[in-house]
């Protein structure tokens, strides 16, 4: 299932939401293509997406839940990723 937090991360002037799934990252990976969010967006576990895009991954099939319940099912998941071993910055940067 793919998931989507609200936007709640101010940076440069935009709001971000993390989208994630909790199946695997080739459904994150098909679903953030067909949405258009760049390969850069990707933040080793998840996408940074901004808040532009949150309605439309919404109507294309992303469930609303919280950061906290995101971040468990994740974890749950066995996708997790501690940020040492995320790649070397995200697209906020």
């Amino acid at each position: 299932m793919i998931l989507i937090d609200e936007p709640q991360v101010p940076w440069r002037g935009r709001w971000w939401s993390h989208l994630a799934s909790d199946a695997s990252y080739e459904e994150l990976h098909a679903f953030a293509a067909a949405l258009g969010v760049p390969e850069r967006a990707f933040d080793g576990d998840h996408y940074d997406v901004p808040a532009e895009l949150y309605d439309a991954a919404v109507a294309a099939g992303a469930v609303e839940v919280r950061s906290r319940e995101l971040v468990a099912r994740l974890a749950a998941a066995g996708l997790r990723r501690r940020k040492s071993s995320r790649r070397g910055g995200d697209v906020r940067r």
